[in-house]
């Protein structure tokens, strides 16, 4: 081929480019993450709802601790319940469907520059408040604003990428991005909640109040009694109730949260027909205490639901700014000593499977995977972040035979303990150096977590190891995290199909000390700081799914969480008065497109 044939062919294929570019980047109707949304601009509803749904009746839930805020947006108080669910929308809506795609809701549509350094959304000019004042641009920029300087660490790890935030003509906002990287910003943004700018100021939104925000969402606050009962009543006028990502949710005239101080009550208000609805978490009482006449005669009906997602990590977390578990040969010690097999069997009816992964029962799990060679290019600048054993897929987590006698881990561990320069002195395990004695506190906030922390202290004992276990009230156990003040807790860290920015409130080096942040273990480690930034720019599905396999091979290494278990299955009882569609979408049930039986 000749230079001038050349010259052309990269000619065309510039602009074949360019045009193939600015294709992509006009408004639409809805953003997905990795490839295309499933729904195209005229579908009508949801497949995972039932668009004609009956209206009508109340929903009573349980939640267990109490709440002292109506504004979960910020740091300070014990949020409410329901109030992002059903009374502040965001931009856009995510369909429960895919594994991270958005629709229009208060914006109509989305547009992403073809440089990726910025993103446009179009304002429903239809979109109203509960009081019925227009939802406008400057409402989306205040809202960002408050967010950014006074709203949660996530929000303010998130908006920081972003270097302006303008309104442009006819009735449009624009956010622009200090870089291209990260691709999951557009949809971050989506899903950023919009409240109204004339009913707060910094100073109101700023602090913990019984005042709610003004949201547009279907449902308004009606009733307060505070720190025990929340009630939401439907909005006969709400401004987005035919929109397709609305019809046939919301169905209950009324949604009520009463908040209980003991499991045991909430359960018995359960049984007695208080409560509607209940997801059971505890396996032995999914297998031992539903067996009641309700029951049996169908009056309250036991469901287990499918679900796609991710199961995530439940752990008991290390503080690992405390200097008692500043040694990962500590942590690895008092992780190999938790006897899963037993404990699944005689607390919890063999029900659970063992969580071996930050990202368990799903593709992005690196368990049993040998790391390949984009996980390897990424991982090659911190040759010590991720132990062999996890590189190569072959590690797994302690087995006993189940009998309650961890001999063998016991040997592993102690062999541990004593590399990391403990002895044993007077029946008690001890720094050599200091005589410091190896104890701890487990802080608590359900006295149903007692069983499971008392036998995991228990199991400590043999090493001589002293594990203490407080059980603290909810509002003291959300200041104590909220400040990092303890040793070690159980807590849950759920997990989607796309894992992204929440990930750097979790575990990068900068949330670390933010006050509020998920970053309970404390995680400072630059591999972990370097895997986030590659999968929030990874272009294809593939080198995304590698980098969170990365991810999870260097947490895993880390030895930051004793990993507990997961349910296979959501396990759901209600009582039949309830309906709901015949068809669970990926990410579980939803309760917001049920309904009540009229009959």
């Amino acid at each position: 081929m000749s230079l001038g044939k050349i010259s052309r062919a990269i000619f065309l294929a510039a602009i074949l480019s360019a045009v193939s570019t600015a294709a992509l980047a006009e408004p639409r109707h809805a953003i997905a993450l990795h490839g295309e949304p499933l729904f195209g601009e005229d579908f009508r509803a949801f497949p995972y709802v039932n668009p004609d749904a009956p209206k009508g009746g109340r929903l009573t839930l349980g939640v267990l601790g109490s709440f002292e805020n109506l504004n979960p947006l910020i740091v300070q108080g014990v949020a409410a319940a329901g109030v992002r669910e059903f009374s502040v929308e965001s931009l856009m809506a995510r369909s429960l469907e895919e594994p991270f795609t958005l629709y229009g809701l208060l914006a109509k549509t989305i547009d992403v520059a073809s440089d990726h350094k910025s993103v446009t959304f179009e304002i429903d000019p239809r979109a109203r408040f509960s009081d019925n004042t227009p939802v406008t641009p400057a409402d989306v920029i205040t809202s960002f604003e408050l967010l950014k300087a006074k709203g949660r660490p996530n929000h303010r790890t998130y908006f920081e990428k972003v270097t302006k935030a303008e309104v442009i003509d006819n009735g449009k906002v624009r956010f622009t991005f200090e870089d291209a990287n990260d691709r999951e910003l557009p949809l971050i943004l989506g899903l950023m909640p919009v409240f109204a700018a004339h009913a707060t100021s910094p100073e109101k939104f700023e602090a913990s109040s019984m005042t709610p925000l003004v949201g547009s969402g279907p449902y308004t606050i009606s009733r307060v009694d505070a720190g025990r009962s929340l009630t939401y009543t439907r909005n006969p006028d709400y401004w987005g109730r035919d929109l397709p990502v609305s019809r046939g949710r919301f169905n209950f005239d009324e949604v009520k949260f009463d908040y209980f101080r003991d499991a045991s009550v909430m359960m018995e208000a359960f049984k007695s027909g208080a409560l509607d609805l209940r997801l059971e978490e505890d396996p032995g009482r999914w297998a031992d205490a539903y067996g009641i006449p309700a029951v049996r005669d169908g009056r309250i009906i036991k469901a287990e639901f499918p679900i796609g997602l991710p199961a995530g990590m439940t752990a008991l977390v290390f503080n690992t700014r405390r200097p008692v578990f500043a040694d990962p040969r500590v942590r690895r010690a008092l992780m190999t000593l938790f006897d899963f097999e037993w404990t699944n069997r005689t607390l919890y009816n063999g029900l659970f499977k063992r969580t071996e992964s930050y990202f368990e029962r799903s593709e992005l799990a690196s368990t049993g995977r040998p790391a390949d060679d984009y996980e390897k290019k990424i991982l090659a600048p911190y040759p010590d972040a991720v132990r062999p054993e996890f590189l190569d897929g072959t590690y797994r987590f302690p087995v006993t035979d189940g009998s309650g006698q961890n001999r063998a881990n016991q040997k592993v561990a102690f062999a541990l303990l004593r590399e990391a320069g403990m002895v044993m002195k007077n029946g008690r395990l001890v720094d050599g150096k200091t005589q410091q004695p190896l104890s701890f506190e487990i802080l608590a906030n359900s006295n149903a977590q007692e069983a499971l922390l008392l036998s995991y202290a228990r199991s400590l004992e043999p090493l001589g190891i002293r594990a203490r276990v407080r059980v603290v009230d909810s509002a003291q156990y959300q200041q104590r995290l909220a400040s990092y003040d303890y040793d070690m807790i159980q807590n849950s860290w759920p997990s989607s199909l796309s894992p992204g920015n929440e990930q750097l409130f979790r575990w990068s080096a900068k949330t670390a000390d933010t006050k509020g942040s998920f970053n309970f273990a404390g995680v400072k480690n630059p591999a972990a700081d370097a895997m986030i930034a590659a999968m929030l720019a990874a272009e294809t599905q593939g080198d995304f799914v590698s980098s969170v396999r990365a991810l999870d091979r260097v947490l895993l290494s880390g030895d930051y969480v004793v990993p507990l278990f997961f349910m296979p299955r959501q396990w759901v009882a209600y009582w039949a008065r309830l309906g709901h569609p015949e068809k669970t979408p990926l990410f579980g049930y939803s309760v917001d497109t049920w309904w009540f039986e009229k009959k």
